[in-house]
C-alpha cells in the first residue's frame, strides 16, 4: 500500500459521481467533511461550522455553506460557484470513499462513522421519506451511470438483507441500493498514520460531545475562547438542532423529503436496531463484518480511542 492515498475509483450511480471533483480547485486550508450516510455528515457539519463562526453568525445552513460536492442531481457549476465565493474557510461534505477522491496534503479530512447497524435503521427513516420529485430527479437528470434508484418497498426485513449482503459497487462489501457503509470509512483506515486523516466515531460524539469537540477543534487548529465555549457546544447537540432544523439543513429540503427538515433530522440515537433485526439477521451482519479487519470491524460497531497504527 503506498504512504499516500491514490484515487483508484470512480463512484458514479443514481446519487454520486464522483468524477466532479476533477473541477475542484483546493485552497490551503480546507476542511473534508467525510461520510458514507446517516453516521453524522450534519452532526459534523455543525460542529465545524461552530467551530469556524464561535459567535454564532453562521452565513446559511450546512447544505449551502458546505455543499455535498459529490452530489450528481445539483448542477456542478453552482457548487462550485458556491465554494469559490467563500472567503471563509471551507467545509466541503463528501458520500465518495477516500479511494476515489483527490488527496490534497494541504486539507484536513474528517471522517465519521457509525455502528453499521443503527446507519441501517437510520437509512430506513431516510429513504422510506424520499417524494417522488426526488425520485424524479435522481433518476431523469441526464448522466446517471447504472440502475435507476429503486422505490422504498417498505419491508425492513428484505431491505435488511438487500444492503448488508449486496452491493452496489462490485467491489465493496454490501450497501445497496446505495454504496457501502461497511468498506466506507476502512478507506481511510488504511491511512490513519497521515496527520491530515481524522476518523470519528457517532458513538463518541453522543457520549462525550464537549470532549470530541475539543479533539476536533485541535486538529483543525482551530482556537476558540473560553466565553464561547459553551455556547458553541450546545448549538451543537442534537435537542438543539432539533428545535430548528431547517437552521442547519435549509427549507428546500422538503423537495426531497415528506416533512422536510424535520424529518431529515430524525432521532440521533442509537440501538433501535434491537427490536428489529432478528436472529437471521444478525447472522448475515456477522457474516458481512467477518470480511473486515477485525480492529476496524471492532471500531465501526463501537467506536472508542482509534487503534494506533
Amino acid at each position: 500500500m503506498p504512504s499516500l492515498p491514490t484515487r483508484t475509483r470512480n463512484y458514479q450511480n443514481h446519487h454520486l459521481d464522483s468524477t466532479r471533483w476533477n473541477w475542484f480547485e483546493p485552497r490551503e486550508n480546507d476542511i473534508v467533511i467525510a461520510t458514507s450516510y446517516k453516521a453524522g455528515t450534519t452532526l459534523m457539519q455543525t460542529i465545524v461550522g461552530n467551530l469556524l463562526f464561535p459567535a454564532g453568525d453562521l452565513p446559511g445552513p450546512a447544505s449551502f455553506i458546505s455543499p455535498w460536492l459529490d452530489f450528481r442531481p445539483i448542477p456542478l457549476e453552482m457548487v462550485l460557484g458556491q465554494l469559490e465565493a467563500q472567503q471563509h474557510r471551507r467545509y466541503i461534505k463528501t458520500h465518495t470513499p477516500l479511494d476515489g477522491l483527490p488527496y490534497y496534503g494541504q486539507a484536513k479530512y474528517l471522517c465519521v462513522s457509525r455502528d453499521p447497524r443503527d446507519v441501517f435503521m437510520s437509512l430506513l427513516n431516510h429513504w422510506g421519506s424520499h417524494t417522488d420529485e426526488f425520485y424524479l430527479m435522481a433518476n431523469s437528470i441526464p448522466g446517471r451511470v447504472g440502475d435507476a434508484f429503486p422505490r422504498f418497498g417498505g419491508n425492513i426485513k428484505e431491505i435488511w438483507r438487500e444492503w448488508i449482503t449486496r452491493s452496489w459497487f462490485d467491489w465493496e462489501i454490501g450497501g445497496y441500493p446505495y454504496w457501502s457503509h461497511l468498506s466506507y470509512a476502512l478507506s481511510f483506515w488504511k491511512y490513519q498514520h497521515l496527520p491530515n486523516i481524522k476518523l470519528v466515531h457517532f458513538n463518541d460524539l453522543i457520549a462525550d460531545l464537549d470532549g470530541q469537540m475539543r479533539d476536533i477543534a485541535e486538529y483543525l487548529e482551530i482556537e476558540i475562547s473560553d466565553e464561547f465555549w459553551p455556547d458553541v457546544v450546545k448549538r451543537c447537540t442534537f435537542a438543539e438542532v432539533k428545535k430548528d432544523p431547517s437552521k442547519v439543513v435549509g427549507e428546500n429540503i422538503a423537495f426531497a423529503f415528506q416533512g422536510g427538515a424535520d424529518t431529515f433530522i430524525h432521532k440521533g440515537t442509537n440501538g433501535r436496531w434491537v427490536d428489529v433485526l432478528d436472529e437471521e439477521d444478525l447472522e448475515l451482519y456477522e457474516n458481512a463484518m467477518s470480511l473486515l479487519p477485525h480492529d476496524y470491524a471492532k471500531w465501526l460497531e463501537d467506536g472508542g480511542p482509534f487503534p494506533a497504527a
